[in-house]
C-alpha cells in the first residue's frame, strides 16, 4: 500500500514510518521538520497539517491508499496553534480526503478526552476526533495513553528525566498512568490501515496496569538501574513556579513536557480500559515493566536521563550568561572595561567602542540562545566569539594568561560548555 504519515518526524510517526517501511509498504512521510535520511521506499514530504493548502493537499493524498495521522503539538506557542493542529488541520485533512478519494485515515488522539477536557489541548483533540466521526470515511481514532519504548520524547522522556535526579520528586495532584509500549501502538496502526480492518470505531490504547505517577517514575528508575531514591513531595508553589518556566519556555520556542498543559493533563492521569482494543485486534497489551526486564537499560538510557534534566538549565545559563556579561559590560563594569583596554594602549574612544560592540554582541548572541529557533546559531556564535576573544586578549594584554583568577584559562571550559550545549540541543 502507499501510506501517507503526518507528523512522520515525531516520536510515534518515526516508529510509525519505519515499520510501514519495513512491511513494504510504500510511504509517504509527511513533517513539517526538516526531513532525514529515509529508506528506498520511503520519501519525505514538507507538510504542515496546520497550515497546507487545499493544493499541498491534493499533491500529498495522490495515490494515496490509507492516512497514518501522528501530528500533534501540546501547547500553544508562537507558530503554533493546538486549534489549528487539532482542530482545523484534521477538518482540513477530512474534506482534502473525500476530495481525494481516499476513504481510510487512522488517527492518533489522547486518552480520557471523552471524560474530561481541562486544557486547549484535550479540548482541540476533542473537537478533531468530532470532526472525523461526523465525517463519511472509513476512520479509525486510536486514543493512547502515555507511550513508552526505547527511544523518548515528550511525556516519557520526562519520566526518565524525573527518574535520574538524585530523589524521586512526587508531584502534588497526579493522576495514575496507564503506561503503554510503543511496539503495540505501531501494532495496532498496522493493524487499522488494511482496507478489510474494522473501521468507525474509537479505541483507548492503554496498558495493563495503572501506575501512581510516582511508582512510574520509580518504575523507570529502576529500569535505569540507579538506586532507590527518597520520594520528595514538591510543593505546590514550587510545581507552579516549574509549570510556569515551562510556559515562559514555550513562548521562547521550546517544546517542553512540562507547563501548564501538562500541569492540567497529569492531574486527569491517563487511564482507561483496553479491553475493546484487544477484543478488535488481538492485540494484549505487554506489561512495562516485564518488557523493561527483557530489555535492561544500557548507558546510552542512563547517559539521556541525566543529560535530559540538565539539558534546558545548561542552556538557560549559558543564554543568561551572555546576556549578563552584555549588561555588565555596558553598566558597572564600562570604566573597568575601558581601563582594562587602556592598559593595551588604546585611545579612549577606540577601546569605548570596542566595549560597546563587545557588549552588544553578548546581549545579541546570549538572547539568541535562549530563543529555540536560534538557539543553534547563537551557539555557533558564542563558540566563535569566544575563541575570537581569546585570540584578541592573547595579542594586546598575554598577562591575563597569568592572572590568579584565570579569565583566559576559563575560556577552555566555556568552549567545553557550548559544545556540550550543541550536542544535546535536538529534541529527538
Amino acid at each position: 500500500m502507499r501510506v501517507l504519515v503526518l507528523g512522520a518526524s515525531g516520536f510515534i510517526g518515526s516508529a510509525v514510518t519505519a515499520r510501514l517501511a519495513r512491511d513494504g509498504h510504500e510511504v509517504l512521510a509527511a513533517s513539517r521538520s526538516r526531513a532525514e535520511p529515509a529508506p528506498a521506499n520511503v520519501a519525505s514530504l514538507p507538510l504542515d497539517i496546520a497550515r497546507a493548502s487545499e493544493t499541498e493537499w491534493a499533491r500529498a493524498l495522490d495515490g494515496i491508499a490509507a492516512v497514518v495521522n501522528c501530528a500533534g503539538t501540546l501547547q500553544d506557542a508562537p507558530g503554533e496553534s493546538t486549534r489549528d493542529v487539532h482542530e482545523s488541520g484534521v477538518t482540513a485533512l477530512v474534506r482534502a480526503c473525500e476530495a481525494a478519494g481516499v476513504r481510510r485515515i487512522v488517527h492518533l488522539s489522547a486518552i480520557g478526552i471523552d471524560r474530561e477536557t481541562p486544557s486547549a489541548f484535550s479540548r482541540t483533540k476533542l473537537a478533531g476526533d468530532r470532526a472525523l466521526m461526523t465525517s463519511a470515511l472509513d476512520w479509525v481514532i486510536l486514543r493512547p495513553s502515555v507511550v513508552v519504548g526505547r527511544s523518548a520524547y515528550g511525556g516519557s522522556a520526562l519520566l526518565r528525566g524525573l527518574a535520574a535526579l538524585p530523589i524521586l520528586p512526587v508531584l502534588p495532584d497526579a493522576g495514575a498512568l496507564q503506561l503503554v509500549h510503543l511496539d503495540d501502538l505501531v501494532d495496532t496502526i498496522v493493524f487499522f490501515i488494511s482496507p478489510t480492518a474494522p473501521s468507525r470505531c474509537v479505541l483507548e490504547i492503554a496498558g495493563p496496569r495503572a501506575w501512581p505517577f510516582a511508582d512510574a517514575v520509580a518504575l523507570f528508575r529502576r529500569w535505569l538501574g540507579f538506586p532507590r531514591a527518597r520520594h520528595v513531595p514538591v510543593p505546590r508553589w514550587a510545581a507552579a513556579l516549574l509549570y510556569g518556566a515551562g510556559d515562559v519556555a514555550g513562548w521562547l520556542g521550546w517544546r517542553t513536557p512540562v507547563n501548564s498543559t501538562a500541569q492540567a493533563e497529569i492531574r486527569r492521569g491517563t487511564a482507561g480500559d483496553p479491553s475493546e482494543w484487544t477484543r478488535i485486534t488481538g492485540i494484549v497489551p505487554r506489561d512495562v515493566e516485564a518488557w523493561m526486564k527483557a530489555e535492561p537499560a544500557s548507558v546510552q538510557e542512563r547517559w539521556f536521563a541525566r543529560l535530559y534534566v540538565l539539558k534546558a538549565p545548561i542552556i538557560a545559563i549559558f543564554g543568561l550568561y551572555w546576556l549578563a556579561t552584555g549588561i555588565i559590560s555596558l553598566t558597572i563594569g564600562w570604566h573597568a572595561g575601558l581601563a582594562l583596554l587602556a592598559l593595551a594602549g588604546l585611545a579612549r574612544r577606540v577601546a569605548g567602542a570596542i566595549v560597546a560592540l563587545g557588549a552588544a554582541a553578548d546581549i545579541a548572541i546570549g538572547w539568541a540562545i535562549l530563543v529555540r529557533p536560534t538557539a543553534r546559531l547563537g551557539l555557533y556564535a558564542a563558540l566563535a566569539l569566544t575563541i575570537v576573544y581569546a585570540i584578541v586578549a592573547t595579542i594586546i594584554l598575554p598577562e591575563l594568561w597569568a592572572d590568579p583568577l584565570g579569565p583566559l584559562l576559563k575560556i577552555f571550559p566555556i568552549v567545553l560548555l557550548n559544545l556540550a550545549a550543541l550536542a544535546i540541543l535536538p529534541d529527538r
